[in-house]
């Protein structure tokens, strides 16, 4: 048996997100599907870096799965590719140790959140942006941004159903910038709890909007409440852009 894995893109709205579940498309249940066509009926388990929810994109997921067939893994991309539907593609594959774990073995994830602040919502960006049409103060946003950055509590930034009982994480950057119409918010982390990424958006747009002080953050940070932090903002907006396997990479 070789182990290969692959990083895969998908555009995540006509998907219940990743994980495989009864009678739901998902993208696990696609990429299972495609994998059992090429293995001639024979199921083949998906491990993937970790789970995006309904709606949630993805540009640098990483998965793994192991096989009997021998296919060069410059091969492999084509091979799948074929088998699936337009929304997911495998960007690049190759062979792999039997010690590496698509999630297990990830060191930092990014995650990148875009949002289209225009006054008119863009018919061709509704699908990948969250549309905020009044004026945000960037400079606020990002004042507030950095006190999210090391190692912390988050309970407060954490989805209130979570069954997870530690909650620190150490979130590496925090960067917001502009790029013509929109705002790119991109989280770095060892690890991230539900919703995370979307409650700090949330909550960093509260701010850009007027609603909050950058230096509310670290009292947020430091009541670990759900209730202090902003609203979660919509999953359509999100993207797993990269996994890193290397602590050191950016």
């Amino acid at each position: 048996m070789e182990r290969i894995c692959c990083v895969i893109a998908y555009e995540g709205t006509e998907f219940f997100g990743y994980q495989k579940q009864p009678n739901k498309r998902t993208v696990q249940s696609v990429l299972e599907k495609a994998l059992a066509t090429i293995h001639k009926g024979q199921l083949i388990g998906v491990t993937a870096s970790g789970r995006t929810d309904t709606n949630v994109h993805a540009q640098g997921q990483v998965i793994h799965f192991d096989t009997p067939l021998t296919i060069p893994e410059t091969k492999w991309p084509q091979a799948i590719n074929v088998h699936l539907p337009k929304d997911v593609r495998i960007l690049a594959a190759k062979s792999t140790s039997k010690d590496f774990h698509a999630r297990f073995s990830a060191k930092m994830k990014e995650y990148r959140y875009r949002v289209l602040a225009q006054p008119q919502e863009d018919v061709f960006k509704r699908r990948v942006t969250y549309h905020v049409p009044t004026p945000l103060n960037i400079k606020a946003i990002q004042a507030a941004a950095k006190y999210l950055e090391g190692t912390h509590d988050f309970t407060s930034f954490c989805a209130a159903k979570t069954e997870v009982q530690n909650k620190v994480r150490t979130v590496k950057s925090v960067k917001v910038w502009q790029e013509d119409n929109e705002i790119i918010f991109s989280v770095i982390g060892n690890g991230f709890l539900y919703n995370m990424v979307r409650i700090i958006v949330g909550t960093l747009l509260e701010v850009g909007a007027g609603k909050r002080e950058a230096k509310e953050l670290p009292f947020i940070l430091a009541e670990k409440n759900r209730a202090m932090a902003g609203k979660t903002a919509p999953g359509h907006g999100l993207t797993l852009w990269s996994v890193s396997y290397d602590e050191s990479a950016d």
